[in-house]
């Protein structure tokens, strides 16, 4: 949904190029660098037209008297992009895609990120972002550039959300309905590199709750909910993550010149697991 902005190299070879980076080097992100993402920023629309407030702070200055930090887990970064959102039906499916949008063009620049939603210290991020009644601020994205030798931590982190892993096509991806699994070697009319940008996308921990189904020029896009750790913030994280598997599907798409849209029309599919649930419709034109 990026309207005037095209990365400057092919989206499929940005998503294998993002990863998720914990340990930074101390070089400085260039005024020109933040102005392209701040002018990013301001283009970026998603699915669902919530509204969401971005802004990228900077870790060495007070804003509104905050320290801003991570309890450790990043290692060298300064500058964080950060997300408000006020609640609402679609409001993190909404974050999910925007944010997720600018990570990419920022790894298009040569710039880390990593999507951080438990470890940090959401009362000053909150009080730097002057969050309202109402308002939620569910991420912060650490960017800058990578430092070649990982941390401890990082390392360990990277093991432990099992990041370098993804389910297979026949796990996440169906014809029809859900009797019938999709494979890489199936025929999709073209649509092969958005399935596999979407199960390249990153998720909380990695779990890939995104479900897909092809039907037709149709593609139902289902967040898979069984197994629900014992939540500590009031939203559901899944949500944030379909909006990225979205922004995947979608800006693939928009590159190869494949033009459709996402619609909220559930079709009701029988053999429907009961885990699932149903989310949106992306249709071709």
């Amino acid at each position: 949904m990026i309207k005037e902005f095209i990365f400057n190299e092919p989206i499929n070879n940005i998503v294998r190029k993002r990863r998720s980076i914990r340990t930074y080097n101390t070089e400085e992100i260039s005024s020109e660098i933040v102005g392209k993402l701040n002018d990013y920023i301001n283009e970026i629309s998603g699915p669902f037209k919530e509204n969401i407030t971005f802004k990228i702070l900077d870790s060495k200055e007070r804003i509104n008297g905050a320290r801003l930090g991570t309890y450790g887990v990043i290692k060298g970064a300064t500058k964080f992009i950060v997300a408000k959102v006020k609640e609402g039906q679609y409001s993190l499916e909404e974050l999910g895609y925007e944010m997720e949008s600018l990570v990419l063009y920022a790894t298009s620049m040569g710039l880390g990120t990593c999507w951080i939603g438990g470890t940090f210290k959401k009362g000053q991020f909150a009080k730097a972002m002057e969050l309202r009644e109402g308002e939620i601020l569910p991420i912060v994205l650490p960017i800058g550039y990578a430092k070649e030798k990982r941390s401890l931590i990082d390392k360990t982190m990277r093991f432990i959300s099992k990041c370098d892993k993804r389910k297979q096509w026949n796990e996440i991806f169906y014809l029809r309905d859900f009797s019938c699994p999709l494979t890489q070697y199936c025929t999709l009319d073209g649509f092969k590199d958005m399935f596999e940008n979407v199960r390249l996308a990153p998720s909380a921990v990695n779990k890939q709750p995104w479900r897909i189904v092809k039907r037709g020029n149709e593609f139902y896009f289902y967040v898979n909910e069984e197994k629900e750790e014992k939540k500590e913030d009031s939203y559901d994280i899944k949500r944030i993550d379909m909006g990225i598997a979205m922004c995947h599907f979608e800006l693939t798409c928009k590159e190869q010149g494949i033009k459709g849209n996402f619609k909220v029309s559930d079709p009701n599919i029988s053999d429907m697991p009961n885990s699932y649930k149903y989310i949106a419709t992306w249709v071709k034109e």
